[in-house]
């Protein structure tokens, strides 16, 4: 598969907190987008998309890597997301979506959504973010500058990842 642009709807975009420390020099092109058939939802912190058909949009950038730092940006981005291929302790997949671009085309991007025992946790509280869009949700601007202070997998309790807004230890 040729290396995807990213869908990024939150600390990620323009201005927000984890911008110019992920995607500064990395990028070649940034273009707003919409992901259909997904609610935002507020996270502590940071958001979490949820598929659900039929919903949405959630607004975001289309983000695409300068060809030679596609990989490392990659691997920035999954560490951050804390993503890793196959692990059920994950709190993000990363998946490949289609997105809108303001001319009405669309554009296949990976998007991280939330995984499946957070997503579970989030429908149940239902901290949704009407507007689908992160930076005019209304709220102070609070936000994580970085996931290394996050639980490590080690020291997880058993029976899955831990749940959105959950402290968080180096």
């Amino acid at each position: 598969m040729p290396p995807l642009p990213f869908f990024v709807y939150g600390t990620l975009r323009p201005g927000e907190c984890n911008h110019a420390r992920h995607l500064r020099g990395r990028v070649e092109a940034e273009t707003p987008a919409l992901l259909p058939d997904a609610v935002l939802h507020e996270g502590p912190g940071y958001p979490y998309v949820v598929e659900e058909p039929g919903a949405g949009p959630v607004h975001g950038e289309l983000v695409t890597a300068r060809p030679e730092s596609y990989a490392a940006l990659l691997a920035d981005l999954d560490r951050l997301e804390d993503y890793r291929p196959g692990d059920p302790y994950n709190d993000y997949e990363r998946v490949a979506r289609d997105v809108r671009l303001p001319d009405g085309t669309t554009h296949r991007a990976w998007v991280y959504v939330a995984a499946p025992a957070v997503r579970a946790r989030l429908l149940a509280r239902a901290r949704v973010i009407p507007s689908g869009d992160w930076t005019s949700r209304g709220t102070s601007r609070t936000s994580r500058t970085s996931r290394t202070t996050r639980t490590t997998r080690t020291s997880r309790a058993p029976g899955g990842p831990s749940a959105p807004g959950a402290p968080r230890t180096p």
